[in-house]
């Protein structure tokens, strides 16, 4: 009887770790939204989901980092732009060389973005390639059952 528990164990495990599921790619304004079973992921979700697949790996990381320079020059760029246009409002007299070197930070943001988007993209086709065949719908449902004197298990699918 022991024996019979630790298999049928086994096999729900297993069947847990096969049924692995795509992940779905979903176009937005300025890029995409990822998600896996109706749930948004974010690049630290993608990289623990794709440590298996090293090649998306690599390149979900290297995403990463693309995401981490884009958000840094974007945010400095930005702030060099609000700040003459805020010494503007205010009355005083504005730097604009600080805005055009603003703007020149927000257009080098523009081929990093679209490295980190082609990056996961990339990366989210070689996963979802290299799942196993195994129908991402399939979630089997087990049931204890007790008849008179005898159990049993039934599983629905």
């Amino acid at each position: 009887m022991k024996k019979i528990l630790v298999l049928f164990a086994f096999f729900i495990f297993s069947l847990s770790t096969i049924n692995a599921q795509k992940i779905e790619m979903k176009k937005v304004f300025g890029g995409y939204q990822f998600k896996q079973n109706d749930k948004n992921l974010t690049l630290s979700r993608m990289q623990e989901i794709m440590k298996d697949n090293q090649e998306a790996f690599d390149l979900v990381k290297s995403a990463k980092s693309n995401q981490t320079w884009a958000t840094i020059l974007g945010s400095a760029g930005g702030a060099l732009i609000g700040f003459p246009i805020g010494t503007a409002i205010g009355g005083g007299d504005p730097e604009w060389a600080l805005a055009g070197a603003g703007a020149a930070l927000l257009v080098a943001t523009i081929p990093i973005v679209k490295g980190f988007n082609k990056k996961t993209t990339k990366a989210v086709e070689l996963y979802n390639a290299g799942l196993p065949a195994v129908s991402g719908n399939f979630q089997p449902e087990f049931n204890l059952n007790f008849k008179g004197l005898g159990i049993g298990i039934s599983m629905n699918f």
